[in-house]
């Protein structure tokens, strides 16, 4: 089994940081206490507590966000943290004792998407924190359980997780309308049994150019290609995963002024994606970064 590592995060508000794990932390959803009489079922929470300048700790599945109080300072403690973070959970202990047992009450509807083959499925229910995207049942079994039982249906041949919906593309042998119920209440089914939905990050493959990936940290970017993340945050992601899919920023070469992105869940191989790259996204950022960008690329995930 492979140990976890904790690395600190900062975040936009500089009370509080974030201690992210290469692991996976809990199953699905996410966690906020803002004091040690809500954690009981979290006994790592409340071992943070216990440290007089923690204020709130959210949990989610790949990362503990920690608000402090002013009395100190981040860059005092925080390497302190994180060694305490990441000793509890190598030690093999439990972050959240999760109710298995218990269904919880979870909808979840169908949605066509502009990709006649890809569906989305979203639901009330936090999945993850972290998009993963499975191209076939062997990069399932490593990290998606969800995504596993869902190859199993034979008409299935890509599966898409993000926050709160599920985006599957099949096979042209049947169609949408004979299918899509029986999908929509087996997640429903699954959902609310509250079995594991991601059990381990998936790798992050090695751009062709070697330039930085989708996963590199903002702070980690030159300041063009940090501003490029920011605007696809802001003004495309939204867009995008309304219609159950990721747009996701791969590199940016200066020289020939270049954006790579990588198009995942129904963007992927879509029909219209190149006209919406095209008209939409790459137009927003020649517009929003005037003499920058020459070109945007898109690359099927």
């Amino acid at each position: 089994m492979s140990s976890t590592s904790i690395t600190i995060q900062p975040t936009n508000n500089n009370t509080i940081i974030k201690f992210t794990s290469n692991t996976i932390l809990i199953n699905g959803g996410s966690y906020e206490y803002n004091n040690i009489d809500e954690a009981k079922n979290a006994p790592l929470v409340q071992q943070l507590f216990y440290l007089p300048f923690v204020k709130k700790v959210y949990v989610t599945a790949n990362f503990i966000a920690i608000q402090k109080y002013d009395i100190v300072e981040w860059a005092d403690v925080q390497e302190e943290v994180r060694e305490q973070i990441e000793a509890y959970i190598n030690d093999g202990n439990v972050v959240i004792k999760e109710d298995t047992t218990k269904k919880q009450v979870v909808e979840v509807y169908a949605e066509i998407t502009p990709n006649p083959s890809v569906m989305k499925f979203g639901t009330n229910k936090s999945l993850t924190t972290t998009d993963v995207e499975c191209k076939n049942i062997d990069e399932a079994s490593t990290t998606s359980p969800l995504a596993q039982e869902l190859f199993h249906f034979p008409f299935v041949k890509e599966v898409f997780i993000s926050e709160n919906y599920v985006s599957i593309t099949k096979f042209d042998m049947v169609e949408w309308n004979d299918i899509y119920p029986e999908i929509r209440s087996f997640i429903r089914t699954y959902l609310q049994e509250n079995k594991t939905i991601i059990k381990q990050l998936p790798q992050q493959k090695e751009p062709a150019n070697k330039t930085e990936n989708a996963t590199t940290p903002v702070e980690n970017l030159d300041e063009t290609s940090a501003k490029i993340v920011s605007i696809l945050n802001e003004y495309i992601k939204p867009a995008v995963a309304s219609d159950g899919g990721n747009i996701a920023f791969q590199s940016y070469n200066k020289e020939n002024k270049i954006v790579n992105v990588v198009l995942q869940g129904a963007c992927s191989g879509c029909p219209s994606s190149t006209i919406t790259l095209k008209n939409g996204i790459e137009t927003m950022l020649k517009d929003m970064l005037p003499n920058q960008i020459n070109e945007v690329v898109a690359i099927n995930g």
